[in-house]
């Protein structure tokens, strides 16, 4: 979980929005969205959607190569 909150914090930086404007434009707690940046929770894959979203980010989702 670590690596979504880096990509989260990195993005909101870049866009210059804070963590309160964030949450809210996500509809999301501001505990919550501080915890995720911190790699303190465990988000919901409707949470992570929810403030991907909102940074114009999306997830990727693949099959693990079996040999590996």
């Amino acid at each position: 979980m670590n690596e979504f909150g880096k990509v989260i914090k990195e993005r909101r930086l870049s866009l210059s929005i804070t963590q309160r404007e964030l949450a809210a434009l996500a509809g999301i707690g501001i505990n919550t969205l501080t915890k995720i940046e911190r790699g303190e929770a465990n988000p919901s894959l409707a949470v992570i959607d929810k403030i991907f979203n909102t940074l114009g980010l999306e997830v990727e989702i693949k099959i693990k190569d079996a040999h590996s």
